[in-house]
C-alpha cells in the first residue's frame, strides 16, 4: 500500500494520543440497550441508520474507534468487521469486546484502502470515522468497492452549517455568523490541531457519491430534542435546535439486494 498520506499519518498520531479520552464514552455506548447517534444521542428510532433486519448481514464499520456501532450490529445478528486508523482505539475496542462478550474482527488500517476483497459487505457504516477523518475522494469509492450490489452506505458527520460557523478557537461554540466560505470546502485544518478533517458542500457530496456509483437515498439534518445534553462544546442545544450541527447520509450501490428503507426519516 506504500507510504501513508499526510492526513492519515497525522490523524493516526492524534487519535493514538487521544484514545484514553474515549474509553468511558465507548463503554457507555457499548452498554446501551438501544443505539443512539451523534453528539446529542438522537435515538435510532428517529434517524434509522441501521437496517430493519440485520441478521446474517456482512457489515463493515469504517473508522470504528471503540467499536460500539459494530457491537450494536452484532447484537442484531450481523457479522461485523471494524477498521480503524488508531491502534490505541482498537485496543479499547478489544478490551470492550472481552468485557461485553462480543467478538468480531478488528483491522488496524486506513479506511481509504481496506485490505479485503471486492463485494464483501451488505452495509458500510461510519459515525464520525471515515466520514470525517478520511478523504472522500478515496474512502467513498472504497466503500463502493467493498459493497455488494444492493449494499448500503450510511454515515453521520458534522453538518456543513457547523463547519461554516464554528470558530477557530477550541471550546468556543458556534455562533450565528458564517466564518469561512462554502466554495472550496474540503480539507479542513483547525489552528493548533494535529488532526485533518474533510467536509464537502452538499452539492459536492452528491456528486462524489454519484460519481463513485452510488444512488443517494436520503440526507437527514439532525435536530436534537429539547433537554438533550452533550459532552461536546461544538454547539449549544439552542443553536443545534435552530441549525443542524450533524447530518446523516444514506446511499445505495445499485443492483440486487434488500429493498431500500422506505421509512420517513423526518424529525420534529
Amino acid at each position: 500500500m506504500g507510504e501513508l498520506p499526510d492526513h492519515v499519518r497525522r490523524n493516526r498520531s492524534a487519535w493514538d494520543r487521544r484514545a484514553h479520552e474515549w474509553v468511558d464514552a465507548g463503554r457507555l455506548a457499548w452498554s446501551q440497550a438501544q443505539p443512539s447517534w451523534g453528539m446529542w444521542g438522537v435515538a435510532e428510532s428517529e434517524l434509522r441508520l441501521l437496517p430493519d433486519e440485520c441478521h446474517g448481514m456482512d457489515t463493515i464499520e469504517l473508522g470504528c474507534g471503540t467499536g460500539y456501532v459494530s457491537a450494536w450490529l452484532a447484537r442484531r445478528g450481523a457479522r461485523p468487521v471494524g477498521i480503524d486508523n488508531s491502534e490505541r482505539q482498537l485496543a479499547t475496542a478489544r478490551e470492550l469486546q472481552r468485557e461485553f462478550g462480543i467478538a468480531y474482527p478488528l483491522l488496524h488500517g486506513n479506511a481509504e484502502e481496506v485490505p479485503l476483497p471486492d463485494g464483501s459487505f451488505d452495509l458500510a457504516i461510519s459515525e464520525y470515522g471515515a466520514s470525517l477523518w478520511c478523504d472522500p475522494s478515496r474512502w467513498i469509492p472504497e466503500a463502493f468497492r467493498l459493497l455488494r450490489p444492493g449494499g448500503r452506505l450510511v454515515f453521520l458527520t458534522n453538518s456543513v452549517v457547523i463547519t461554516l460557523c464554528a470558530p477557530d478557537d477550541e471550546g468556543v461554540p458556534a455562533g450565528d455568523r458564517l466564518l469561512r466560505p462554502l466554495f472550496g470546502l474540503g480539507r479542513v485544518e483547525w489552528p493548533g490541531e494535529e488532526e485533518v478533517e474533510f467536509h464537502l458542500a452538499h452539492g459536492d457530496m452528491i456528486r462524489r457519491l454519484r460519481g463513485s456509483g452510488f444512488e443517494v437515498e436520503d440526507l437527514i439534518e439532525v435536530r436534537p430534542h429539547e433537554g438533550a445534553t452533550t459532552r461536546h462544546p461544538l454547539a449549544t442545544l439552542e443553536w443545534s435546535r435552530r441549525w443542524p450541527c450533524e447530518e446523516v447520509w444514506k446511499a445505495r450501490r445499485p443492483g440486487a439486494g434488500p429493498e431500500p428503507d422506505q421509512r420517513d426519516g423526518a424529525q420534529t
